[in-house]
Formats: structure tokens, sequence, C-alpha cells
């Protein structure tokens, strides 16, 4: 077990150091993507610390969000942490910027703008550079980041999600969204040395982790809607796909008792599944399905210790905490608005509190279940107060196929449509976003029902 936890201090995305206690040094941080902000959690005393804010929120009239003159960030989405703990990276997707924070003082120390729509990002091993998945044009930026300086582009496959590097950081691993195959890449030379084929009907991966013993990196796949594929580390052959459930989201890794484990969120079930790894290679075992108390269970990272697990729930926004020896949620903090990538960053030395801001924080929020009509589907309705409007996400599955379906707010025998849209291939409407006064003008239902 002692050399487990050792190789785990050395890999990403375990914990930084072997065994370490939680310490009120260590910070836990979530990407808010409506909020625009980073929160900052003391792991210690399991308290929300406030926001490290990089835009004003989503749809923000005051602030013309939309309007030409507005410079702030939209759809703050990644991180990422440098091994010594000292570095936070931030990716905005839709501003097309990677910032990298200074974590003791929880300010921006450098902007880098990059290629379109870049997804996830990683300082390399020896902290130097930044490497970030440029996912809307097919690109892996290695960025100078001290100089804010890209360095090199290495071209991928379509759709580049993320980027983690292997124990000894001479290769690096990135999955695609929208191509179904992993690219392992030459660090010192910067160039793909292997392309891995992942099964077809798997689909394009959005996230992936490395397990602590560097034997799995595994994948989640939404875009068939329900699967997780494990792939052996050494000889890129495929372990497993799993059946993991509907919007599969982010795995990541602790060894309990001597046991391996492995963690994957699933959005549309509100769980967490848990795995017990096969040190032989054979394929996981299900071993428990953590029911969380919120809504959309997305990133995912344990603590040092291994007795904690942290989720950030992306539709609740909040985060919640998982003991790892019962595997039950034993705490619920208040995050920002629409928490993605989570990740826990183990600290040497005293954080602080300055720079932070409650944007984004204690605002209202409530997930409806849908009603669905004239179908057999389901799905829930996400909706949060933003300043001067609300926003609704809907979440829909279990329709027909390239269907047309209009969604309404209702009260009572009131109602006022509020988008259309069409249904997938997998019979699905993933998270439809409308904006507009719901909770001011008393709404309390949504419908879903076929277009006339």
């Amino acid at each position: 077990m002692l050399r487990s936890l050792l190789v785990a201090a050395l890999l990403l995305p375990p914990p930084l150091q072997a065994a370490r206690p939680i310490t009120s040094n260590d910070r836990v941080y979530t990407a808010d993507q409506t909020s625009n902000t980073v929160t900052v959690i003391d792991p210690r005393a399991n308290k929300v610390l406030g926001t490290i804010p990089l835009g004003s929120v989503r749809m923000d009239t005051s602030a013309d969000v939309l309007g030409a003159m507005y410079d702030g960030q939209l759809d703050v989405h990644g991180l990422g942490f440098s091994r010594d703990g000292r570095y936070l990276d931030v990716i905005d997707v839709t501003t097309n910027a990677a910032h990298v924070v200074d974590t003791a003082t929880n300010k921006v120390v450098h902007t880098i703008y990059l290629g379109r729509a870049p997804h996830e990002g990683f300082f390399s091993p020896d902290g130097k550079e930044l490497w970030v998945a440029e996912r809307g044009q097919d690109t892996i930026a290695v960025i100078d980041w001290r100089n804010e300086k890209v360095l090199d582009r290495i071209v991928s496959e379509d759709g580049p999600s993320k980027v983690v590097f292997s124990p000894d950081g001479k290769l690096a691993y990135v999955n695609h969204l929208r191509a179904s195959a992993l690219d392992v890449i030459d660090v010192a030379a910067r160039r793909i040395v292997t392309r891995v084929p992942i099964p077809t009907a798997a689909g394009g991966s959005s996230d992936e982790a490395i397990s602590p013993d560097g034997r799995e990196i595994w994948l989640g796949m939404p875009n068939n809607g329900r699967t997780t594929t494990v792939l052996n580390a050494q000889t890129y052959k495929v372990q497993a796909v799993l059946d993991t459930g509907p919007r599969t989201n982010h795995p990541n890794f602790v060894t309990v008792g001597g046991v391996e484990y492995a963690y994957m969120t699933v959005g549309d079930l509100d769980q967490t599944l848990v795995y017990r790894r096969d040190p032989g290679g054979k394929p996981p075992t299900l071993v428990r399905r953590i029911q969380h108390k919120g809504a959309g269970p997305h990133g995912i990272w344990p603590s040092p210790d291994n007795s904690r697990m942290y989720v950030a729930m992306q539709y609740s926004d909040g985060v919640e905490v998982i003991d790892t020896r019962s595997m039950k949620v034993v705490q619920t903090l208040r995050a920002g608005q629409s928490p993605m990538a989570l990740v826990y960053v183990a600290r040497s030395t005293a954080g602080s509190t300055a720079n932070l801001s409650r944007q984004g924080l204690d605002q209202r929020n409530e997930v409806l279940k849908v009603d669905v009509q004239n179908s057999d589907g389901t799905g829930t309705a996400q909706v949060r107060s933003l300043p001067g409007l609300d926003e609704v996400i809907v979440d829909v599955r279990g329709l027909p196929p390239n269907r047309r379906f209009t969604v309404y707010a209702a009260r009572g025998h009131d109602t006022t449509a509020l988008l259309s849209a069409t249904s997938n291939a997998a019979g699905a409407i993933p998270e439809a976003s409308a904006y507009l006064q719901f909770f001011g003008n008393r709404w309390d239902r949504v419908i879903v029902r076929p277009a006339s």
C-alpha cells in the first residue's frame, strides 16, 4: 500500500503527497460557469471562503454581458494546478482564456488568450508549461505561462478535451469529445506518438483521469449518453466499457483499506458510482451507487489522505463531500453558480481570503421535475436566479429521437413558451436553456410537449 501511495503522489489527478492529512492550508476549487467565478473552499473547516470573480454573472443586464463593450470572462469551466500547489489554472471556454491564479493570494497573476473553445488544461510536471486542449480548433496549446506566450500547437483529433501527464512527465494523454481516439504525446518532442482507438459505440470523451498506480486511464463518454471506457495505460488495450448511465461525467480514484476504487459522476442520475478496481486488470466491479442530495454531479477530486471525495453539483450550485469509508455524502456546501470542474490542491503554506468576493454565492436555485406530456420521457429543469433574469436549463431523456418539442413554464393552467428544441438521435434534449423572470412571475412547473 505504501508503494501505491508514493506512486500516487507523482501522478495526476491523484493527491500531491502520500497519505498527507487534510490541512487548513489546502484548498478545494470549483469553476463556476454561470457566475463566472472560482469558488474557494477550506476543506479542513469545510467552509466556503468566497469566490474569485473573473467576469460578470451570465446574462447580467447591468453589466451588458452580451454587449460590444463587455470585456470580462464568460463560461469559466476548466481547472488544473501545479504539482507544488502554488498555482491554479482556470480555463474560460467562450472568451478563450487561460488564467494562472496564485493560490496564496487568490490573485490572477497571468492571463493568456488562446484559440477557440479551450476546455481543460494542466501544468506540466516541472511547472514550466501549461498545456491546454483547444477544443474548437483541434489543437493542444503549449504555453510558457510566465511569459504569457504560446510556444507550440500540437494538431490532434477532433475536439480535444483534456490533458493529463504520465508519472515521469514524459507523456501527455489527450481525450477527444468528437473523435473515438486517445492521443499519446511525447512531451519533449511535442509530437503525437500513438493514437489509441476507442470503441466507436462509446462515442467521444469529455473527461479523463489516470489511476494512482498508473495502470489505467478512465474516459467519461457522454456523447452516447452512458458509458465509461477503461484503458490499460501500458498496452492501451480496452479493458472494459462500462454502462455507467446518462450524462456520465468525471472519473477519479481513492485507495481505502488497501482496496483501489474508481469513482464516476453520472449527471442525469444524480449519482456517483463506485467501482472496485481489479489488480489483475480484469473489468472493475460496481460496489455502490451513491445518491446525491443535490443535482448534476460533475467534477470530482479526492483529499490527499483518500478519506474524502469532493463532488461539484452543477445543477444545485454546491459541493458534496463523500466519506470514502462509508461511501455516503456527509456534508453539503454552497458554491458558485453551475460548478463544473473541481480540484483539490494540497498546499504547504498558509492561504488567505484576500481578493475574494461573494459573487455567485447563496443565490436561489431550484431543481424541478419536468412534466413530459405525450411521451415516456423524463427530465429535470434547473432554475437559478440571475441579475435581472432567471436561468432555466432543461435536460430531458427518453423522448422519440429527432422530434421537435416545445418547453413551457407553467402555473396552474397558465403557460408561456420558453424554447423549442429537437431531440437528438438518442432521444434526449441535453441542457437546453432559456432566460426569463421565472421566479418573479411565480411559474412553478416546466412542461415539455411535442411541437404541433
